[in-house]
């Protein structure tokens, strides 16, 4: 890399950038052109995915995400909020920008997938490789597509299939939060009990695990600050994961509902140009209407009619519902778009932070998405708190969609976010908690309750004894179902024998374990039972909403993420549980999957907008409730799309005793040496040293 103004570039054994800058704006430009040069592929990905225009070189495949982001109008969306921004901050992002625009051709001319695919191609208004140059806005564009599916609204089309089907009281029968995109497990543990004295931070972001990877290790430092952290490539900053030298944060997913949808009256406007939206006051709006053309590689082009309302956006119309059960329009109010306010400005007030007070005061403005923090600084500080904008409303707005012409679901200002005195351990993992107020559907609380079992048992923690807790695989959740067991009569001498593997087996999903491969084989056949049950007929049928939204949709995942609480419902009285899992456990001895390793069958399938067909990827331990959170799809398949994007551990006493880990490594070329360096330690949930000596670092040269 080249010098940019007097910026520097390092990097350590693992390839990870440590960049060096006489002030901030330099830093930011420096850090957009090292990730021009590292992930030039993968940021040109989102940022046409982002504004709906992946299509172009992706093919027929991507056709369907870039319609939602068209309709939905992430980009214009993203410029709104650009305007938005303070000039302070609007500069910040405007120099992390020219370093991409400075980086983006050398960075393109390392990676063989734009000649592939035509990305890129020269032209007029385009770099010396050919890409065009990013708007200033993009940054924040990739930002809001990134997180857009965050807070589940889909969820919200599910539970009003499951009303409809099987009445109003069982709209939240499939709780829990999977299918879903995003989780995590954090915990602090104050110095009290670690062996230094000082805090430890340490967790990991649960997301779709793709190549390159969603996050990147770098180290950012100016006059102002030092900080290392783990970015979102195409983001400025480190929102996520940092650690200051004195002070430290970490979040998760808060499970928050901030999104609603809005069920839409539309009728031609009255003087017939046009369309008109029933309003809260009983008076017919006018609605925004224009349409926009997706070109496809290899393909015709697609013509997407994008409208809006007073409410928002309409991503979901009678012409793509296609059957009278289904025939609504809906509108989708998000805050980005109603607030004009990501909370960009929160960025580089973190990176300046010194003390948990810092952090605490630039997350007071912080927007999108909602998230649970935890924060710790040397003058032994310590900080729990939700930090995002979620709407005071009609509490039947978090369930379902519901009437834009009734005023009583209208917005009514913002709700406060919860703050706790960390008294002893700290927890995030999903669960219902600090952020319970504000959401409605939370993760079952057995990481939570297995984190603070395993974190009690010493006072004396160390950085490096965290990779325990991060491996650990006992699958709580497995309890309910091996509960029907002993009472199961009638059993052919193959399914006793399963039976009793079944209840001796440690409940652990290790990746050496028959007996965890066993246990899944048996899971998935109960699934598929429960499914196919009469009771669940309604539900059954293909999804005819948006393929985008399709996850949230089928049957089999849904009771499969939802077994656990199917097992045991009461509003279900017509469901045979013992008869199912019966011939569940008739139909597992049967097929006879004694001898498989777990790690053989749930193996690593991480999404990538350009499969590599002769990619190997690894065999994984653990399980979607386990600390080790490799989520497979209970009842579809045994391979895992979701699972920890890093993992970190930031130590209080000495930052350069800290530790990270991310799923492939530091370079998003494919074939490069650090591509996927840190995949085999990943896999084993090892971590690797944060460096922070400069003189252990190599310079590149200018």
């Amino acid at each position: 890399m080249r010098s940019t103004d007097d910026a520097e570039l390092y990097r350590d054994s693992w390839g990870v950038p440590h960049l060096r800058a006489g002030d901030h704006l330099g830093l930011a430009r420096a850090q957009g052109r090292v990730t021009a040069l590292d992930r030039a592929w993968q940021i040109e990905v989102e940022r046409h995915r982002a504004q709906g225009s992946s299509a172009a070189f992706l093919g027929p495949e991507a056709v369907a995400w870039d319609r939602f982001a068209r309709q939905a109008r992430l980009d214009d969306t993203a410029r709104r909020c650009h305007d938005a921004l303070d000039p302070q901050t609007a500069a910040w992002v405007r120099a992390y920008v020219d370093g991409v625009n400075d980086g983006l051709a050398e960075g393109a001319a390392r990676d063989e997938r734009f000649a592939r695919t035509g990305h890129g191609r020269t032209g007029e208004g385009r770099t010396g490789h050919g890409c065009t140059p990013w708007e200033p806005w993009v940054p924040l564009s990739i930002w809001i597509a990134t997180h857009i599916l965050f807070a589940g609204f889909a969820t919200k089309l599910w539970r009003e299939r499951v009303a409809r089907a099987l009445g109003d009281d069982a709209a939240t029968l499939f709780a829990t939060d999977g299918p879903g995109t995003a989780g995590s497990n954090g915990w602090l543990v104050p110095g009290g009990r670690t062996a230094t004295g000082a805090a430890i931070i340490a967790g990991d972001p649960h997301r779709f695990i793709e190549d390159p990877g969603v996050y990147q290790q770098i180290r950012l430092a100016c006059p102002e600050y030092d900080v290392v952290g783990l970015a979102v490539p195409g983001v400025p900053g480190l929102a996520h994961f940092g650690h200051t030298g004195s002070a430290a944060w970490a979040i998760t997913n808060a499970m928050a509902d901030y999104q609603d949808l809005y069920v839409e009256q539309l009728r031609p406007a009255a003087d017939g140009d046009g369309a008109e939206a029933l309003g809260p006051d009983g008076t017919w709006e006018p609605v925004h209407r224009h349409t926009e053309t997706i070109t496809v590689a290899g393909a015709d082009p697609v013509t997407v009619e994008v409208l809006e309302t007073a409410r928002g956006p309409v991503i979901m119309s009678d012409a793509a519902a296609h059957t009278p059960t289904a025939q609504q329009t809906l509108s989708l109010r998000y805050p980005p778009r109603v607030r004009r306010d990501l909370g960009f400005a929160a960025l580089p007030a973190l990176l300046r932070a010194r003390t948990v007070t810092d952090i605490d005061r630039a997350l007071d403005g912080w927007a999108e998405p909602v998230n649970v923090v935890h924060a710790a600084d040397t003058e032994g500080g310590l900080l729990h708190r939700v930090a995002g904008a979620v709407p005071q409303r009609d509490p039947a707005n978090r369930l379902r969609p519901v009437p834009a012409w009734e005023a009583r679901y209208a917005w009514q200002g913002w709700a406060a976010t919860p703050a706790e005195p960390v008294r002893g351990l700290a927890v995030m993992a999903n669960a219902r908690g600090i952020a319970s107020p504000l959401g409605v559907e939370f993760a079952p609380p057995h990481r939570a309750n297995r984190i603070r079992e395993l974190l009690s048992g010493s006072a004396r923690w160390s950085p490096a004894a965290m990779a325990d807790v991060h491996r650990d695989t006992h699958l709580a959740s497995a309890e309910p179902l091996l509960a029907l067991l002993p009472g199961l009569e009638g059993l052919s001498p193959d399914a006793e024998r399963l039976r009793e593997r079944l209840l001796a087996w440690d409940r652990h999903m290790e990746a050496d374990s028959t007996d965890a491969t066993v246990f899944s084989a048996f899971r998935t056949a109960t699934v598929r039972r429960f499914a196919a049950d009469p009771v669940f007929a309604g539900l059954a049928d293909a999804p005819t909403a948006p393929e985008v939204f399709h996850p949230w949709l089928y049957l089999v995942p849904r009771v499969g993420y939802a077994l656990e609480g199917l097992l045991t419902t009461s509003l279900l009285p017509g469901l045979d549980r013992a008869a199912h899992v019966r011939a569940a456990l008739e139909e597992t001895a049967a097929a006879h999957t004694a001898d498989t390793p777990w790690s053989q069958v749930h193996r690593l399938a991480p999404w990538s907008a350009l499969p590599d067909p002769d990619a190997e990827w690894p065999g994984l331990g653990g399980d979607h409730d386990c600390v080790n959170a490799t989520s497979s799809v209970p009842g579809f398949t045994d391979l895992t799309a979701r699972a920890s994007a890093a993992r970190y551990v930031w130590d209080l006493a000495r930052r350069e005793d800290s530790l990270w880990a991310v799923p492939l490594g530091a370079d998003g070329v494919v074939g490069s040496p650090h591509h996927r360096d840190q995949l085999p330690l990943w896999a084993r949930c090892e971590l690797v040293p944060v460096v922070t000596d400069w003189a252990r670092l190599t310079k590149e040269s200018a």
